[in-house]
């Protein structure tokens, strides 16, 4: 598509533009808001297969380094304490944040001793649905998402998925065992893998229809500059001509017809029709950030976003430690976002609500969202993408959901970009484990 092609290419150079990092000397990141409600955001970095897409901060699972690196995690959150944070819910992000599951459990038993807890999400990949873990978790967390990506066993093995975490049937089953223990469990896919063909994506859909789960998520791939090379040599070159017809496939299988399966809940998370729709709506979905307009976050490689700017924590573990037991948080670079990038990061994340209140959006910028952001908004309507567009909201025609999905699709790439900045100050050992390992794991 060239209006795909076009909006890639746009938001991509704004992205290379405005998101760049500088360092900083900042020893904690800034006192709370009392009138804000808070999230806390978890990185817990350590992985026993480095898969070839991902660019989240991620280091080959060693006990004698993760231990430690749980205890100082559990010394950050204290200090978030100290200047003035609550919480009602937390996101326990990877690498594989289940990988030791005891030091996972301490943490989240202080972090509800000591905030407003209401609700734990925490991901998982599919080896950890056991009933060790899965007992464990129980009552301790309250939102699963299982990263799957794909039930078809050709593609796992190329992502050095297969070996370690089962055959594509052996965690469909384990996927409906674990679904119990859970409030809500998702399912967390990915669309437009290099090999995936159409049969593979619909024989991935009825596994979803099938597996138990209350919500899936089915994002598209999308990768950084780093990750490129690794991506190319095991699965191919990445193919955009592709991504609508299987976006379109996802949305008509799960939400089509006379009676559903699913309803949508944003560009790509889907929430299951049954009786536990209703409380479903209640729960985080899978992308925390589109819940919380600003939060803190903690650990390793972690990127915090507070009062219009990004804060990204030391990619380098043995720094992470040092600050950490020093007193200080490990706040390394930060990148100070204008106006106008703000503007545009709440119209694509409200878009991918599927909802864009305008009144709330003059009231937060002092602005319309046409004379705040007239490009968008006349490329948005110059190709139809509103179903709703009066002085109230905007809504998404299908042709505007993927549009928007094009769009946050290519901004999250710019942060993956942005953590690449981050790793390139590694040395040493940790930048041959992050860089070398990644490719060979």
């Amino acid at each position: 598509m060239l209006s795909e092609r076009l909006l890639t290419k746009l938001i991509k150079n704004m992205t290379k533009s405005h998101l760049a990092m500088v360092p900083t000397t900042e020893t904690h990141l800034p006192q709370a808001d009392p009138a804000r409600t808070y999230m806390l955001y978890l990185h817990v970095p350590f992985c026993q297969v480095l898969c070839p897409y991902c660019s989240f901060n991620r280091y080959p699972y060693r006990e004698e380094v993760a231990r430690p690196y749980f205890k100082n995690m559990r010394r950050e959150m204290l200090m978030l304490k100290d200047l003035g944070y609550d919480f009602e819910s937390i996101y326990v992000g990877g690498g594989t944040p289940t990988i030791m599951i005891d030091e996972l459990c301490e943490t989240l038993d202080l972090a509800r001793e000591t905030f407003s807890i209401r609700e734990v999400s925490s991901e998982t990949n599919p080896n950890h649905l056991i009933p060790p873990y899965l007992e464990k978790m129980k009552g301790r967390v309250q939102r699963l998402s299982v990263g799957v990506q794909s039930f078809d066993d050709t593609l796992l093995k190329q992502m050095d998925r297969y070996k370690k975490y089962g055959s594509g049937a052996e965690i469909l089953e384990r996927i409906g065992e674990a679904a119990p223990y859970f409030d809500s469990l998702n399912v967390d896919m990915i669309f437009n893998f290099p090999s995936q063909t159409e049969d593979v994506l619909f024989s991935d859909l009825e596994k979803i229809s099938l597996c138990g789960c209350q919500q899936t998520t089915f994002s598209p791939l999308y990768i950084s500059n780093a990750t490129t090379q690794k991506m190319v040599e095991r699965l191919g070159s990445m193919d955009y001509d592709k991504e609508y017809r299987f976006y379109q496939i996802i949305d008509g299988v799960l939400t089509g017809g006379d009676d559903p399966l699913f309803e949508r809940r944003t560009l790509w998370t889907f929430n299951r029709n049954n009786e536990l729709a209703e409380r479903e709506r209640n729960l985080m979905v899978d992308e925390y950030a589109v819940q919380y307009d600003e939060y803190p976050a903690i650990g390793s490689g972690a990127i915090t976003h507070l009062n219009g700017t990004l804060y990204v924590n030391t990619f380098s573990l043995d720094e992470y430690s040092s600050c950490i037991e020093s007193g200080r948080m490990s706040v390394k670079q930060k990148c100070m976002m204008s106006a106008t990038d703000l503007m545009r990061y709440q119209f694509v994340l409200n878009l991918y609500n599927l909802h864009l209140d305008k009144k709330k959006f003059q009231r937060v910028f002092g602005t319309t969202v046409e004379n705040g952001l007239p490009m968008e908004m006349a490329f948005m309507r110059a190709h139809r993408a509103f179903a709703t567009d009066d002085e109230f909201e905007l809504t998404l025609t299908p042709k505007g959901r993927y549009l928007t999905l094009v769009m946050y699709r290519q901004f999250l790439s710019g942060l993956n970009n942005l953590r690449d900045q981050a790793r390139a100050a590694l040395s040493g050992d940790e930048r041959i484990l992050q860089f070398e390992d990644g490719a060979n794991a």
